[in-house]
């Protein structure tokens, strides 16, 4: 390492980006003066991009990129660009369509070597510095590439030509099927169910990622159809991932995957899209099947994104949370020998906790076996008769064990937060806690959710049209451009405002969903295919750089909610409030557009399956109005059972007033007779029935019995 800055990175915004500033590879972040440079030397490109939580990007940052003699030959046949894949999602997702083109897998870091244009010619993901893994060493890779480029161009042009080719087609699906159907939910249900592991829970083998659209698709399709095997693989897959080492037992949140198939030894990084999405898994099922151990997760979740991941004093949600210390750690902050458990635990706690935990001797972790990721073997009921205590004594027990491990690990130097907040999982964050806090009665995460919002509102965009993709950096650094929002920077900003004038009544976030939402479709939205693409359609006065030329049309759920179905369910949510009639037709044509193909991707397109029952199913719209105590109970009933279709809306009287409310809801709300007492109105479709004042009344109109 280095004193001073060696290359360009010193002056980025993006932590990932600022970590590299020492290295000797004379990098570039992405822009105009790294490929104008490539042009002009004729050099090839090496592009690599990664994530500050990334450990394998650690690995062979400190392997290849902080060693003098790779980076001499780095610098010297090639011209290097370094990008931050949560900056830049839309170069990410366009060079892992080209590498997983190359060598059929992608991932971080993705390491791919480019025409001075950007065409991608050849890559890959991590390459370790010398031959090893089975794979081939990087210095080998690096002078082999150069040899390319010198003496087999044309071969080299050639392969960038099909994988370009490829890259535009990733994704840009046609070809119109059949008419829409909930046929096509229940066969993407179908091929969900056949993937799933029916004894330890989720989907396939190993490495186990956890799918919350498919989760929410099950637990929708439980409900709605009486499907036994939706129901049992959904709430198999929550309790086991609660259950196991990819939940953090000691401060709550998800780590981002298991390694095994069994949930217990994660990849340590922590991510504020995953913790939303689970989030909504986890009240979802409570909602539907009122366990109170899932309503437990959810508040755990949220007290650790509290504690961990938020700006308390402004407003905001932090990107992610790093998986380890250093290069040499393997989730060691996380992790328990039995000796550091005993050194903090009295004996009695020890003998429980190590039980309960699966604390051994023999631990899980292959760099240091004394190493435990602890996660729950047994019932505190199966503990408590083993160690010879009451149930009671047991919880106590353990509850004490949890609190004094959790305030020992927090003696530990943590892994780096990225305190970057982007525009996009923000408003997945603002709408989880929003739903969270309305079915689990927290009003100090609904405040925080709405000053959450509040800035995203006023730092990230204009007002108008412009919606950046970064709200702030995390040490208040100033970027040299501004990264421009993409489709999914506005379609979850929709969902955020109309969840927050569902839970709030104030009008200014349904009128910033609206804006927001015609700007989308005005910006976003491709008329001749009938989809939506991830940025903007007019971008004539830009240089496009590599390949970022290529339209995307986003489908799959890989790793967070495709854009086409996210943006359908919010011109969905919107029609329904004020009856414009085209949004709805936007909507049916982006669905229609992938129905041909849809049903090829079953566990990716849980979203677009729940955006088509939005679409097919008979909407449920539920008003409440009023204040005080009898308001909050009849709110509270409205949430229950989870369903897509459902929209609960909570109203002050000061609220029935025509210019503070949406067109569709003024129309019925300003009409009926003045109510001094709280009261639900449930309307199907077009047809409200009469007011409700009880709770029986409120569910015979749900259609719950009992």
């Amino acid at each position: 390492m280095h004193s001073s800055p060696v290359n360009s990175l010193a002056s980025s915004a993006s932590s990932y980006l600022r970590s590299a500033r020492h290295q000797p590879v004379q990098w570039y972040p992405w822009g105009h003066e790294a490929f104008a440079r490539a042009q002009a030397e004729d050099k090839p490109i090496l592009l690599d991009i990664g994530a500050v939580w990334c450990h394998w990007c650690h690995v062979m940052d400190r392997e290849s990129y902080e060693d003098m003699e790779l980076a001499r030959i780095l610098n010297q046949h090639f011209i290097a660009i370094k990008v931050d894949r949560d900056e830049r999602p839309d170069v990410d997702s366009r060079y892992q369509a080209a590498v997983s083109a190359i060598s059929g897998q992608g991932g971080w870091p993705l390491t791919a070597f480019l025409t001075p244009d950007g065409r991608p010619f050849f890559g890959g993901t991590y390459f370790p510095a010398d031959d090893r893994y089975g794979r081939p060493g990087f210095k080998r890779v690096l002078l082999t590439m150069s040899d390319v480029w010198r003496t087999r161009r044309e071969e080299a042009l050639e392969s960038a030509g099909s994988v370009m080719a490829a890259v535009d087609q990733n994704e840009n699906f046609s070809g119109r099927g059949p008419e829409l159907n909930l046929a096509i939910v229940d066969r993407i249900v179908e091929s969900i169910l056949k993937q799933a592991d029916p004894r330890h829970g989720g989907f396939g083998s190993q490495p186990k990622f956890p799918h919350p659209a498919a989760l929410d698709l099950l637990l929708e399709a439980a409900i709605r159809t009486n499907d036994d095997r939706a129901y049992e693989t959904a709430l198999l897959t929550l309790t086991r991932m609660s259950k196991g080492g990819v939940y953090d037992q000691l401060a709550g949140g998800f780590h981002r995957y298991s390694v095994d198939e069994r949930w217990i030894v994660p990849h340590f990084e922590k991510m504020l899209y995953d913790n939303t999405e689970l989030l909504r898994n986890y009240v979802h099922a409570y909602q539907s099947f009122v366990k109170p151990e899932y309503a437990q997760i959810a508040q755990e979740i949220i007290l650790w994104m509290q504690a961990s991941l938020t700006d308390r004093e402004r407003g905001g949600f932090y990107a992610s949370q790093d998986a380890d210390i250093s290069f040499e750690d393997d989730g060691d902050y996380f992790t328990w020998t039995r000796a550091e458990a005993r050194a903090v635990l009295t004996a009695e706690e020890f003998g429980l906790a190590a039980r309960y935990w699966d604390i051994g001797e023999v631990g899980d972790m292959h760099h240091n076996p004394q190493k435990n990721v602890l996660h729950i073997r047994f019932s505190i009921e199966d503990v408590a008769r083993d160690c010879g205590v009451s149930d009671e004594v047991a919880a106590e027990l353990l509850t004490s064990a949890r609190r004094k491990l959790l305030e020992a690990r927090n003696q530990r130097r943590a892994p780096f937060i990225d305190r970057t907040l982007y525009t996009s999982w923000n408003a997945m964050a603002i709408t989880a806690w929003l739903e969270a806090a309305r079915v689990l009665r927290l009003s100090d995460a609904w405040e925080f959710a709405l000053k959450s919002l509040d800035r995203l509102l006023v730092e990230a965009w204009d007002g108008h049209a412009e919606l950046g993709h970064v709200i702030a950096y995390g040490e208040a650094s100033e970027p040299a451009e501004v990264v421009p929002g993409t489709l999914d920077d506005y379609a979850f900003t929709i969902h955020a405002c109309l969840e927050a004038w569902g839970s709030s009544g104030s009008i200014e976030y349904y009128q910033s969903a609206l804006k927001l939402a015609t700007v989308m479709v005005e910006r976003f939205y491709d008329g001749a295919a009938g989809a939506f693409v991830d940025l903007p359609l007019d971008r004539s006065g830009e240089s496009l750089l590599g390949a970022l030329a290529a339209n995307r049309k986003p489908l799959q759920d890989a790793p967070t909610p495709a854009g086409n179905p996210v943006a359908a369910a919010a011109l969905l949510r919107l029609e329904q409030l004020n009856g414009r009639k085209e949004f709805r037709a936007i909507a049916e044509k982006v669905l229609g557009a992938f129905s041909a193909v849809v049903e090829h991707f079953g566990l990716y397109v849980g979203t677009y399956a729940l955006a088509l029952e939005k679409l097919l199913l008979e909407p449920m719209q539920i008003v409440v109005v009023g204040e005080g105590q009898e308001a909050s109970r009849l709110e509270a009933l409205a949430t229950a059972r989870y369903a897509p279709n459902k929209t609960v809306i909570r109203l002050k009287r000061r609220h029935l007033l025509p210019e503070t409310l949406p067109p569709a809801l003024a129309e019925t709300l300003t009409q009926l007779p003045k109510r001094t007492e709280a009261f639900a109105l449930v309307c199907h479709g077009y047809r409200c029935l009469p007011p409700c004042e009880t709770s029986e009344e409120l569910l015979s109109a749900m259609g719950i019995s009992g």
